[in-house]
């Protein structure tokens, strides 16, 4: 193997610990990075086991803490955002809950489309006829008052908006876009999710009128941001004919949110919680790690405060739905923290 050529002066060390071994590093010419990756080293060492850094270098400690979860815990802008939905115009943005992806979404709507889109949320009672289109009841002169017509949804509003202002592009952000079956609301407009295919149209059962009558296709400018919260067990799996027509992007929990804008308190809660997830977590359950917004508290007096009322029960949640049973001790070692004092 490649790793192994790489470290052959190190043979006899790895075959007597290779099994053993979790994390490696090879010094080099750099001082600096030696020194810090041996003080990260000898500072999870000794956490493990119950010993901290004394008062007068725990600066150097939070710092290269703060640096390892910026790493594990990357930005997400909407520069990658738009350059996606440029490229594959099918885009659904993924995170735990508090991480700002609405948000995100809704900044984008206004700042790089300029307003041109609109936002639709999505709930159990979504259906195909909400979405793509379907008879919906409208006034009528005749004897019961009303009569069935063929009403556009809110697919087909967004590509003929879409189309009408042309070549500007186009948003249509869908909220919680897994808290309904796609599946079934796209029906056989599925078909027309197909990046590299703007030209596909698909037959409609009623004439909708002007511009698309009874075939739907849509236009090239028109690009679709999905939104998913990927905490929530209760809501509907993307299956994998959706998520093939999607690219998918993750916003995780931003450390330098919190830094940046978060009193002392909050900022010290954030990298407890996240270290918790980062030593406890397996992957599936690393995706239920609180988002940032949990942690922006100004006022040094009413953090705990905040925690408490806004934090605690999204973790006692998790606790009561069994989400954090491997690691729900020390979840409840936090709770007990932060509702002291």
């Amino acid at each position: 193997m490649p790793a192994l050529k790489t470290w052959a002066g190190y043979k006899s060390m790895t075959d007597r610990y290779g099994k053993e071994i979790y994390a490696v590093y090879r010094p080099n010419e750099n001082r600096n990075a030696t020194e810090s990756a041996l003080a990260a080293f000898l500072d999870l060492l000794f956490e493990e086991r119950g010993f901290f850094p004394l008062s007068a270098f725990k600066g150097q400690s939070d710092e290269l803490r703060a640096s390892w979860f910026k790493k594990l815990l990357p930005p997400l802008d909407e520069t990658r955002v738009l350059r996606l939905l440029d490229e594959r115009r099918f885009v659904i943005v993924q995170g735990p809950p508090g991480t700002g992806k609405t948000h995100l979404a809704t900044r984008m709507l206004r700042d790089c489309y300029l307003g041109n889109g609109q936002t639709v949320q999505f709930h159990p009672n979504t259906t195909y006829e909400t979405f793509i289109g379907g008879l919906a009841p409208a006034a009528s002169s005749d004897a019961i008052g009303f009569r069935f017509e063929p009403k556009p949804g809110f697919l087909m509003h967004a590509s003929a908006e879409a189309r009408r202002i042309a070549p500007a592009k186009y948003l249509l952000h869908i909220d919680e876009i897994n808290r309904a079956d796609l599946g079934k609301i796209l029906g056989e407009a599925i078909f027309l999710l197909e990046p590299g295919d703007p030209t596909r149209k698909i037959n409609l059962a009623y004439d909708f009128g002007e511009p698309f009558r009874s075939q739907l296709q849509l236009p090239e400018n028109l690009h679709i941001l999905g939104t998913m919260n990927t905490s929530d067990r209760s809501i509907a799996i993307l299956d994998v004919a959706v998520r093939r027509r999607f690219a998918f992007l993750t916003l995780m929990p931003q450390f330098s949110v919190v830094e940046k804008l978060a009193c002392p308190t909050m900022q010290q809660a954030f990298r407890d919680l996240v270290s918790i997830f980062v030593e406890h977590a397996p992957d599936d359950a690393f995706n239920l790690m609180p988002g940032h917004s949990y942690f922006l508290e100004k006022d040094e007096t009413k953090a705990k405060e905040s925690l408490r009322v806004s934090l605690a029960p999204l973790l006692e949640e998790y606790l009561a739905q069994g989400y954090v049973g491997g690691f729900a001790e020390p979840i409840r070692g936090f709770l007990q923290g932060i509702a002291a004092h």
